[in-house]
């Protein structure tokens, strides 16, 4: 009895920590990034978490925190184009070598109001 009462507690652990993590927030589906006056971009965060995997190739640039590109580039921490240069660059280095990407052109991420 207490044998099979032990194996109940271990699986009810294991579904509670593997419910916990499922439901871990891994941020918004979609950012809206200010591109000034070339108009915003509505970045599809979702779909680079699934796509890229390792966040740090991103956030190895800025923290993961809301506003924080803005925040960066006001405080002469980020360059003014640094985090376009980077996203074009993956993107065009993804096209070159035959998988699919996303845009590689202003209009594309740009969208005016």
């Amino acid at each position: 009895m207490k044998k099979t009462a032990m194996v109940f507690l271990i699986l009810l652990l294991v579904l509670i920590l593997h419910s916990a993590s499922a439901n871990e927030k891994v941020g918004k589906e979609v950012i809206e990034l200010s591109g000034r006056d070339k108009g915003n971009i509505a970045f599809p965060h979702e779909k680079h978490q699934k796509a890229v995997k390792d966040c740090m190739i991103c956030h190895s640039l800025f923290p993961k925190k809301m506003g924080v590109i803005s925040d960066m580039i006001t405080d002469g921490k980020l360059q003014d184009k640094q985090v376009m240069n980077q996203c074009l660059a993956c993107h065009r280095d993804m096209k070159n070598t035959g998988e699919k990407t996303g845009p590689t052109s202003c209009l594309q991420c740009h969208k005016k109001p």
